[in-house]
């Protein structure tokens, strides 16, 4: 009887994770270095930042509202939502 079940050794996991936090970690250094060295900018640009955050989150979080036309046709008589 042949009982593999074609388990393999995972060899890649482990790099990966570490990879990660090392990512992580040089972008939160990088961010503390431009935020600290270009405060005055930082905050000067901080109320346009806001206002382009606006329509990106409409854009995208209307995703799951069911826009789009694909909703089916409400049934006479039936119960509103």
């Amino acid at each position: 009887m042949n009982h593999d079940h074609g388990h393999k050794p995972d060899n890649g996991g482990e790099p990966r994770f570490k990879a990660k936090w090392v990512l992580i970690g040089f972008l939160a250094v990088a961010a503390y270095f431009l935020i600290s060295e270009h405060q005055a900018n930082f905050i000067q640009a901080l109320p346009y930042l806001l206002l382009l955050a606006c329509p990106l989150l409409h854009v995208f979080m209307h995703g799951g509202h069911g826009h789009g036309g694909k909703r089916e046709p409400r049934e006479k008589g039936g119960e509103r939502e």
